[in-house]
């Protein structure tokens, strides 16, 4: 039972993490994380076990908000004035970004959708940059939405652990 618990809290940091970096699931590693303590609440005698319900609902919320993940930055791309090629660059400046501190990750994104959108469309730059804006406003979007489910469900976690 201890084991299955560790395991809960170190998936749910991991989805913490991966909310914020690219390439790791957050959301999904959380609810892991969460389906990790229900089976440690059904092995020990705990009085308040995490219920079937509960990891069911948030299954649902993980699946939803992963899909959301993928369109929320192409729809505020849309529009904004952009196409593919902004969505594109934000994730390739994103992940060169990752590389140096957030705020690189921050700026190789908003960076890597303007210039995307400037040299493969040749729009002009005012629409290049409200395009990059777009997209990096749908990658703050996507990301925040990760966060705060990945959070909640490691915060069950650690209820459902040890309060």
């Amino acid at each position: 039972m201890v084991a299955l618990i560790v395991f809960a809290i170190i998936f749910a940091i991991l989805g913490i993490v991966g909310s914020v970096v690219p390439g790791l699931p957050g959301p999904p590693l959380s609810w892991v994380g969460m389906l990790l303590a229900y089976f440690a609440g059904r092995v020990g005698d705990k009085p308040d076990p995490m219920t079937t319900a509960c990891l069911l609902i948030w299954l649902a919320v993980t699946v939803i908000v992963t899909v959301l993940d993928y369109i929320i930055p192409v729809k505020t791309t849309q529009m904004t004035g952009g196409h593919k090629a902004a969505s594109t660059g934000a994730l390739i400046g994103l992940v060169v970004g990752m590389f140096m501190t957030p705020v690189g990750m921050i700026m190789g994104s908003l960076i890597g959708a303007f210039l995307g959108e400037l040299l493969v469309n040749n729009k002009g730059v005012w629409s290049a940059f409200k395009a990059g804006a777009g997209a990096f406003l749908g990658f703050l979007l996507g990301t925040g939405l990760k966060l705060i489910t990945a959070g909640v469900m490691a915060w069950l976690v650690i209820k459902y652990s040890f309060l």
